[in-house]
């Protein structure tokens, strides 16, 4: 869980300095992606530990 923490904060963090900066799109664009990997990760691993065995 720690890991889709630090992606999503990677993800903000890059969105925010690629809509700031001039010349810099591209990290929005990077920003974008690491968060939609992000999601994904999160959602994969819920997805995992949120099945219980069937009896």
């Amino acid at each position: 869980m720690v890991w889709v923490l630090l992606l999503v904060l990677a993800a903000v963090v890059l969105g925010i300095v690629g809509a700031v900066a001039h010349g810099l799109f591209y990290l929005l664009i990077v920003g974008v992606l690491v968060f939609v990997v992000a999601l994904v990760v999160g959602a994969a691993r819920f997805r995992h530990t949120g099945r219980r065995p069937v009896r």
